[in-house]
C-alpha cells in the first residue's frame, strides 16, 4: 500500500497531528510501552498518538488488549473515548461531516 506508513515513519508526525483516529488497538497504542519499564510491554514498538493534538480511539469497551495492560492513554485529557461498534461510529462521523459541510 503506497498510503501506509511504517510506524518509524509516522511517529514523528504526531507532534504536529490535531487530530488522530484509533479505530479498535489498544496495545499498538499503549503508552505503557514507552513510559513504564515494569510494564510487560516495556519496550514494544507503539503508535505515539498521544502526542497528537487530539486523539479519539474507537473501541466496543474500555477493556485491556490482548497483552492484558490497561492503556493510559484512555484516561488522557487530550483523548476521546468512542466506545460502541467502530463500523456505525465511523459511518454515524462520516455522515456528520457531510451534513455539516453539505456534501
Amino acid at each position: 500500500y503506497d498510503v501506509v506508513l511504517e510506524m518509524d515513519e509516522i511517529n514523528d508526525d504526531f507532534p504536529d497531528t490535531d487530530l488522530v483516529l484509533v479505530i479498535g488497538a489498544n496495545d499498538t497504542v499503549n503508552s505503557a510501552a514507552e513510559d513504564d519499564p515494569n510494564s510487560i510491554i516495556a519496550g514494544m514498538p507503539v503508535l505515539r498518538v498521544w502526542k497528537a493534538a487530539q486523539s479519539v480511539v474507537m473501541k466496543r469497551s474500555l477493556g485491556v488488549g490482548y497483552a492484558a495492560v490497561d492503556n493510559p492513554i484512555f484516561f488522557n485529557e487530550n483523548n476521546a473515548m468512542l466506545l460502541g461498534d467502530a463500523k456505525k461510529s465511523c459511518d454515524g462521523l462520516l455522515t456528520g461531516l457531510k451534513t455539516h459541510y453539505n456534501l
